[in-house]
């Protein structure tokens, strides 16, 4: 008959020795999950909180910024009209006008989201009418290759044409400024829009309401001057 080895009975000492971990120290290693556990909490807590560090910046400038963006973007779409400022009737006519949204503070983990008070991000939206295809796809394909090679990343593009409606959209500082240009092949229609940060307005006190900047207004927009 084959021996068989029987196991010696374990001592007193290294009993303890096994079970101290988590029976003679059970406050230790519960104390180590709840450790993980805070240590996630504050870190995605950190994060949204610093969702609602924004610059001081008055309405007027951050208009300004979106205005320049969408400029220089129709200088290189290569149009030359002047559009006046406002819209007489949207998605027919030409448009140029200035918006203005709350920012949100994230909430805790990114959960209920509240208006930062005095916070605003503003954007600017153009349209020009009388847009044909000739025209729309090679300045959409100059401006993807445009935007592309000065850091901004490319998050859809369509070239459009024959038939088809092109668009193109690009953001960067994740996200935070944006740009979106789409042209509609069965009215020769195209549109544009850039949106700028969010940032404080210095002016803002208790009891006003917002967004702030709201009341801003585009001056005549056309091709960003070259010097």
């Amino acid at each position: 008959m084959p021996d068989e080895t029987v196991p010696s009975a374990a001592t007193p000492d290294s009993t303890e020795s096994r079970a101290s971990p988590c029976v003679l120290g059970a406050l230790g290693c519960g104390g180590a999950a709840l450790v993980g556990v805070l240590v996630l909490v504050v870190t995605l807590a950190w994060g949204s909180w610093g969702s609602t560090d924004f610059p001081r910046v008055a309405p007027g400038e951050m208009a300004n910024r979106a205005l320049q963006r969408s400029q220089e973007a129709y200088g290189v779409l290569g149009f030359k009209r002047t559009i006046e400022p406002g819209v007489e009737d949207i998605g027919v006519s030409t448009e140029n006008t200035y918006g203005s949204s709350f920012c949100y503070d994230g909430g805790l983990l990114g959960l209920e989201d509240e208006t930062v008070d005095g916070a605003y991000s503003m954007s600017h939206t153009w349209a020009l009418d009388h847009v044909p295809a000739s025209q729309a796809v090679p300045g959409l394909r100059r401006l993807h290759r445009f935007l592309k090679d000065n850091g901004w990343e490319i998050t859809s593009y369509r070239e459009g044409g024959q038939g088809r409606n092109g668009d193109l959209y690009v953001q960067r500082d994740d996200g935070d400024e944006r740009m979106s240009f789409t042209w509609y092949s069965d009215r020769e229609y195209f549109t544009g829009g850039a949106s700028v940060p969010c940032a404080y307005d210095p002016e803002w006190g208790n009891g006003d309401v917002g967004p702030a900047g709201d009341d801003q207004r585009p001056p005549a927009f056309g091709p960003a001057r070259r010097h």
